[in-house]
């Protein structure tokens, strides 16, 4: 392999697992002005890679719209996918200091500089922009973020996009260790997130799993875990909670405003369940309940995260890792959801 080419695996359209193709004659991506290249050491699955594969965001059915990427845009193929990413900066552009070269990083996905987008932004780092499952990455200085850590490369993948989310969905509904939270799919990589951070804020926690999966989640710190097929009203009654961090969606949505108590907040990151619920609109009025769809992170967010991480309070969830060759497997395994936290992408040069 020569020094202007590398190793990855790029999706080349939407489709089944066949859409992914290894690589090891890939373009070696250059530090723009303002932007720094990193050599990736592992890389987080996650559910947006599935769904973009999968046209799942699309308007419409099938797997040619013009709209089959979260942003609502048309994607550019192929795309190398890849949010969540821990590396090393290896080579910086102009306008960044060289003294950040060698530092280990995590990238921060919910980017606002993309160079060459030719888009508003923001941009999804492995959606909008080029991401981590390569043997390297580009991105802006500012969204590499210097992490110190005992942690291993896999350990540190886990975080970025998983926890950030998990994170701004407290921060929209202002989650502090006043209020009593409900996470939904709490086995999830965002919902395992969801569970340590709020704990982290010295909130009661109640997740929704499933039974087999109760007792990690209950390790996390969850005051309390239910069966995802139980009757929540009748389990915990009507205005038992105070927020609800859903990730689910689906036709076991409207009961979720019923727990909520007047003045309650609800924040949605996901709709693993189904996209579409039945609302009420008189519950939302009502009860004065605040709703908040977040998906781009708040000012903070990420540097907030960092320091948890490099603090202690939260722990990495690695429920298995592959190396980046296998990534069909790993996508498997992840839709399978029968793991508790996240499935990560080793990138091996063998």
């Amino acid at each position: 392999m020569t020094d202007d080419r590398m190793f990855g695996v790029v999706l080349t359209g939407h489709g089944g697992p066949e859409a992914l193709v290894w690589r090891d004659d890939l373009p070696r991506p250059e530090a723009l002005p303002g932007e720094v290249l990193i050599r990736v050491g592992a890389a987080a699955v996650n559910n947006t890679d599935v769904n973009t594969r999968l046209a799942w965001y699309a308007s419409g059915d099938g797997m040619d719209q013009e709209d089959a990427a979260w942003s609502g845009k048309p994607l550019e193929f192929p795309r190398i996918q890849g949010a969540d990413v821990c590396g090393e900066i290896v080579a910086v552009g102009a306008d960044v200091p060289e003294a950040r070269i060698g530092e280990r990083v995590i990238v921060e996905p919910s980017l606002r500089e993309a160079e060459g987008a030719r888009r508003d932004p923001p941009w999804y780092f492995g959606t909008e922009v080029d991401g981590g499952f390569a043997e390297y990455a580009t991105v802006a200085a500012r969204h590499a973020h210097r992490i110190v850590s005992d942690l291993t490369d896999i350990e540190l993948a886990s975080f970025p996009c998983s926890y950030s989310t998990a994170e701004n969905l407290l921060t929209r509904a202002g989650v502090t260790a006043r209020d009593r939270v409900l996470v939904t799919g709490a086995s999830g990589g965002v919902g395992s997130a969801a569970v340590q951070l709020a704990v982290a804020r010295g909130a009661e926690v109640i997740g929704i799993a499933s039974a087999a999966k109760a007792p990690e989640i209950e390790a996390l710190g969850a005051a309390r875990v239910l069966d995802r097929d139980a009757d929540l009203a009748a389990t915990l009654g009507t205005g038992a909670v105070d927020v609800v961090i859903d990730l689910v969606g689906g036709p076991g949505w409207p009961p979720l405003l019923d727990l909520l108590r007047p003045g309650g907040r609800y924040a949605i990151s996901g709709a693993i369940a189904g996209p579409e619920v039945t609302l009420d609109l008189r519950k939302l009025y009502l009860k004065d309940l605040s709703f908040f769809g977040c998906t781009v992170l708040q000012p903070g967010v990420f540097e907030a995260l960092v320091e948890r991480i490099e603090t202690g309070a939260i722990r990495p969830l690695v429920a298995a890792s592959y190396p980046l060759r296998d990534i069909g497997a790993a996508q498997e395994a992840f839709q399978a959801k029968r793991h508790v936290g996240k499935i990560v992408l080793e990138v091996r040069r063998d």
